[in-house]
């Protein structure tokens, strides 16, 4: 249930856009990230008085929402941000469509035009729920100040009940700076939906009768202590796990259960392993096209495989895959009842668990070189793998530099890892700049390809504004990797739109006042790594690489 009080005799009158900032500090909110607009100035000037909400200015809408995505991923609560009309509403959609497609809390608040110009294209005004309808969970106008709070409650626990994800808040102009008399209320909490009785004898009866069971686990907002329960659960009955894409800091990848990350350019002896077991158990993911390699591994509406599939929302078992076992459960009280699950009398499987991890060891060892000149961005990963701490935050975008750090990076504890499963390219920074904002004790380091980093490279004014003291890697291949990867395959030797004209990124990093340097050699990167580290400051590392080592194991057949 939520509260929602609103107008009330006696209270001192306020405006619509003080009662908006009181009603997010009502629920909680420390931090906001925007790009400023007219179309919410009264919002501005109340934030100027709230000294517990950080307002964090970001250099574009997109960026903007990125930051307040990453920061809904790190503390599960809605992450904040605020965009004016228009043209800052159109861009902020990258965030929106990003939080869907991850299972992330989010709410945008857009400027709109007054009331009494609504329906005539007035200036920059936009109908947000034809815009937003179909990547937000809720999307709606506050027309009326006195219900400001109903609205700020409503969008809170829309945004984190069930499967987690976006809401939009449009504001009229005039209703922000229309006077009330109402007040702020926090959203009332809510009970974590939890297994029905007979979900946990139901499951270890069909754990028990498999052979070759597998488990793949994902999903959102995973706390240390779901985490740990789900950890002590596979050491207990010693079940091979499987990581959905980019869900891989759920499950400490240096355990022997281990059995890797169901991605883009997937280990096929892992793909073959999701074939061939008897028994799928899906914890927390949807089963997406990624995971499934494109509904290929799991084939709907009935897999060959028996399937448990474990969801927070009811709406997602059966939705594409028919389950044996549908389990309605939140990520606590799913790995609650997993930890809770007797010891199996027998395990039929700890050959088949062994042979999982080992392949997965195999397939993560660094290949040989061979001809490749410049950076070795395999050697490059695993000296992060060996030096960063447990609690470092990895931030990235889009592009086959990823291939790289999902493989030979080992994810050690949940949160720690930052990156869209929606594949949006130029995630990597704006978002690294939130993770540091919100844990400036800990190490932040953003990889980004030249293409992705690109897309929001101002927002290293953002970090030097905030004093984020993030570590920015550019893999600087002279293209659009993924796409020219693609083109080569299809149309070989007719390059066409891939090439990039890139600027000094070391300049360029150095004209915001960032740290920065050039590497050209694996063996240059470790000592420059510790002196970005140490610098104090943001700073930025370009990575020469060779263009036509496309994957780790993969080289171009020509270039240019």
């Amino acid at each position: 249930m939520i509260s929602t009080h609103t107008v009330s005799d006696g209270l001192a009158p306020t405006t619509g856009g003080r009662l908006l900032v009181e009603s997010l500090t009502a629920n909680g909110v420390d931090r906001v990230f925007c790009v400023p607009g007219e179309s919410y100035l009264d919002v501005l000037d109340a934030l100027h008085a709230h000294a517990r909400i950080e307002v964090v200015v970001a250099k574009h809408e997109g960026a903007a929402a990125n930051m307040a995505e990453a920061d809904g991923k790190l503390t599960g609560r809605p992450g904040i941000c605020f965009v004016t009309r228009g043209p800052g509403a159109t861009h902020a959609s990258i965030g929106v469509h990003i939080a869907q497609q991850d299972s992330t809390p989010l709410i945008l608040f857009v400027g709109q035009v007054p009331r009494r110009q609504r329906g005539r294209e007035a200036f920059q005004e936009i109908d947000y729920e034809g815009m937003y309808g179909g990547i937000a969970k809720w999307v709606a106008s506050i027309d009326d100040a006195a219900r400001i709070p109903e609205f700020v409650a409503r969008a809170f626990a829309c945004a984190t009940s069930g499967r987690p994800g976006p809401v939009v808040l449009a504001l009229p102009e005039d209703v922000l700076s229309a006077p009330c008399s109402a007040a702020a209320t926090p959203t009332a909490a809510t009970t974590a939906c939890g297994p029905a009785p007979d979900a946990g004898p139901h499951l270890q009866a069909l754990l028990s009768a498999a052979q070759r069971p597998l488990v793949i686990v994902g999903g959102s907002n995973w706390s240390s202590r779901a985490a740990a329960d789900f950890a002590e659960f596979i050491r207990t009955w010693n079940l091979p796990v499987a990581c959905a894409f980019r869900r891989q800091d759920i499950f400490d990848n240096r355990l022997p259960q281990y059995a890797g990350h169901l991605s883009l350019g997937v280990n096929p002896e892992l793909g073959a392993r999701v074939k061939n077991a008897d028994l799928i158990l899906a914890i927390g993911t949807r089963l997406g096209e990624i995971v499934t390699n494109g509904y290929t591994l799991l084939v709907p509406p009935r897999p060959a495989q028996k399937l448990v599939h474990m969801h927070v929302d009811a709406a997602e078992l059966g939705r594409v895959y028919q389950p044996d076992l549908g389990i309605q459960a939140s990520h606590e009280a799913g790995a609650s009842l997993l930890k809770r699950l007797g010891p199996p009398a027998t395990r039929a499987w700890d050959d088949w668990t062994r042979e999982a991890g080992q392949l997965h060891a195999r397939f993560s060892e660094l290949p040989t070189r061979g001809e490749s000149r410049g950076v070795d961005l395999g050697q490059v990963i695993a000296y992060l793998d060996r030096t960063l701490p447990d609690d470092a935050i990895l931030a990235n975008g889009a592009g086959n530099y990823t291939v790289w750090l999902h493989r030979f990076y080992r994810y050690r504890q949940p949160r720690t890892e930052l990156a869209p499963t929606c594949g949006a390219m130029g995630y990597g920074l704006p978002a690294a700049v939130a993770a540091k904002l919100r844990h400036p004790e800990r190490t932040v380091v953003c990889l980004a390809g030249d293409g992705c980093f690109l897309m929001y490279p101002q927002e290293l004014a953002t970090a030097m504004q905030f004093g984020a003291a993030v570590v920015v890697i550019v893999v600087n291949n002279g293209m659009y990797g993924t796409i020219r990867m693609h083109q080569e395959n299809r149309f070989p030797g007719r390059v066409s739109a891939t090439e990039l004209q890139n600027p000094d990124f070391v300049a360029l990093a150095r004209s915001f006042g960032a740290h920065a340097e050039r590497v050209e050699s694996a063996d240059a990167f470790p000592a420059a790594f510790e002196r970005a580290r140490s610098a104090g400051g943001p700073a930025l590392l370009e990575l020469r690489t060779d263009p036509r080592q496309i994957t780790p194991q993969s080289r171009l057949g020509s270039h240019g």
